[in-house]
């Protein structure tokens, strides 16, 4: 199954206006990063761009109104190709979220409290009318490590635990296994960790504070020599490129932030069967963008906060997922419906 979306031309009576929930500004990277890729292709579609600093997000109820909402400081950016300065900022307000065709949430992990409180300010926003994606309950619902439980037939063998006793069982059992916190990225905290590692029990002991962190262990895949996959899903299709994220020499891991190479490469057939089962599934609950992890046949994560490769996979293919994701989104906001099934 291929994109069916369409290389839109800008149609300034079309246009929209569209919010980003982002990291402050300055801290974007803006020659890899896909939320400057994606704001870049609503630029190019013709819509108005507009970023809010996750930290100003607010909810208030003035004196003298009936209900409150949702705010947020926009700031409307007008966006260059120029990577060393890639925006000038075109004007300044406080807007209620409602206020915008759609707002997508952007914000890096990590997943914490704050986090969490953003999830819940876009949830309120959304009752009052804003449309989100990816919507703020399916952040929430969705761990990206312990979200592959509900797919286990695509999955190594995986243990989640804190019971030291069940960890070491495990690990006596595999042999050589990868263990690794809920709630890390970019391949931060990720051990291998062989039957007979010398370091084996203060590793555990580090991971899981002793016993009181839950942590996730899973069977080492040789496959990942060939490379760690990122599949990207938009409104529950697969683009047609991945990126494999291939570790360098004397690593196990291939995330590019640990120094891995990413190679973009066609969908295998296995990867076209995991990324059409969960697709339809994880769209359905309105999470718009969504990297999967795949190793050699098997899914090892769900990532649903701010996927990465966008600009990786066109740089090498040609293929524009962030452009997709654009015009995906059109089609939603063109609906009478905000749900998943109106796309």
């Amino acid at each position: 199954m291929q994109l069916s979306f369409a290389t839109r031309t800008p149609d300034k009576e079309a246009s929209l206006s569209l919010a980003f929930i982002v990291d402050p500004l300055s801290s974007r990277k803006a020659f890899n990063d896909p939320g400057v890729a994606l704001m870049r292709a609503a630029q190019a579609h013709g819509h108005e761009v507009y970023a809010i600093e996750a930290a100003s997000l607010s909810w208030q109820r003035p004196e003298n109104t009936s209900a409150g909402s949702v705010y947020g400081e926009a700031v409307r950016l007008n966006l260059s190709l120029n990577n060393h300065d890639w925006y000038r900022e075109t004007g300044r307000a406080w807007l209620p979220l409602r206020r915008f065709d759609a707002v997508l949430m952007r914000k890096d992990p990590p997943f914490d409290s704050e986090y969490v409180t953003a999830t819940w300010l876009l949830e309120r926003a959304e009752a009052e009318g804003a449309r989100v994606y990816n919507k703020p309950r399916a952040l929430r619902d969705h761990s990206e490590k312990l979200a592959i439980a509900e797919f286990d037939r695509f999955t190594a063998p995986t243990l989640v635990s804190r019971d030291l006793n069940l960890i070491q069982h495990f690990i006596d059992e595999q042999r050589d296994v990868v263990a690794k916190p809920l709630d890390g990225m970019g391949g931060s905290q990720v051990f291998r960790i062989h039957r007979n590692d010398s370091n084996r029990n203060v590793i555990l002991e580090t991971l899981t504070r002793m016993g009181t962190r839950t942590i996730m262990v899973q069977q080492y895949l040789q496959a990942i020599a060939q490379g760690d996959k990122r599949i990207l899903l938009i409104a529950g299709k697969p683009v047609p490129w991945c990126l494999a994220r291939i570790p360098k020499a004397g690593e196990n891991r291939g995330n590019l932030a640990a120094g891995g190479t990413g190679v973009a490469q066609e969908l295998s057939p296995r990867d076209r069967e995991i990324a059409e089962r969960l697709g339809p599934v994880l769209w359905q609950r309105g999470l718009f963008i969504v990297g999967l992890d795949v190793i050699g046949d098997y899914l090892t994560e769900i990532n649903v906060t701010s996927p990465t490769c966008m600009v990786e996979i066109r740089q090498q293919t040609g293929f524009d997922a962030a452009g997709a994701c654009i015009t995906a989104l059109e089609r939603l906001c063109s609906s009478t419906s905000a749900s998943p099934s109106a796309f």
